[in-house]
């Protein structure tokens, strides 16, 4: 299936690692021109290296911490004629209501829902101006599948799920499309760190990880190329008459009443 998408300038925040950088290398398979951004610049130089090894296109990386919208500013300064945006960057934590104190809730979000909303805000008006362009919001599951137990997320992500849908409800009047993947699980590094730390407390043996997997479609967690393939698709001219739409990659896990 071609895709259309050579030479498009790709801008994908949180695109050192896991989803981030699976999609960028989808994107670099697709001819596309790369802007990666990441608070590491390590992390930032082995993904440039890792698609320069496979791909040769364009790719400029950006060190930011775009919970700051000094950096968005200055983000999108550097990057203004972008032609598809993919807000991926932040990772809430989980906990309870009273696990995850004020200053906690609010670093986290502003960094993810806010970070989405202010880049947004910049990129918008020059994709309208130039009658095209792609803004793919990656938020998650819980969203719309609510955990107490991960409440700052559930709630920022039920927030940007109401924003993708708002813009984009009318967005493609103006030539722009807005749309959103919700993932569920997903085997990051993260995700494998997160659960590695949670047997050696639990099982006192950190090699079971994937034990708290086993429950989930076919007993695994998605993986990232999984999404990033949704993400480039989304992205492409083959989903044109999408917008203001949030697509479910869980494999069935949110539609499960236990």
């Amino acid at each position: 299936m071609k895709l259309g998408l050579t030479g498009q300038r790709v801008l994908i925040t949180g695109g050192s690692r896991g989803i981030g950088l699976a999609a960028a290398l989808e994107f670099a398979a697709e001819g596309c021109i790369l802007d990666l951004v990441s608070r590491n610049p390590d992390h930032l130089a082995a993904a440039s290296e890792a698609i320069g090894q496979r791909w040769d296109v364009p790719v400029t990386t950006h060190s930011l911490d775009l919970s700051t919208q000094k950096n968005i500013a200055r983000l999108f300064e550097t990057c203004r004629d972008t032609d598809i945006l993919v807000n991926n960057a932040g990772a809430i934590p989980a906990g309870d209501l009273q696990q995850v104190g004020d200053q906690r809730w609010r670093d986290a979000w502003d960094l993810k829902v806010f970070g989405y909303v202010g880049l947004s805000r910049l990129f918008y008006p020059e994709m309208k101006d130039r009658g095209h362009g792609v803004i793919v919001n990656v938020i998650g599951l819980a969203g719309e599948r609510p955990d107490t137990n991960y409440i700052a997320g559930s709630v920022g992500n039920s927030a940007l799920i109401a924003f993708t849908r708002a813009l984009g409800s009318h967005s493609l009047d103006d030539g722009v499309r807005v749309v959103g993947i919700n993932p569920g699980p997903v085997q990051t590094d993260r995700i494998v760190a997160l659960l590695q730390a949670r047997a050696q407390r639990e099982k006192g043996d950190s090699s079971r990880w994937a034990d708290y997997l086993e429950a989930l479609p076919l007993g695994r967690a998605a993986k990232p190329e999984e999404v990033a393939d949704l993400v480039v698709f989304l992205a492409s001219e083959r989903a044109s008459y999408l917008c203001g739409s949030v697509v479910t990659l869980d494999g069935g896990l949110g539609a499960r009443s236990h």
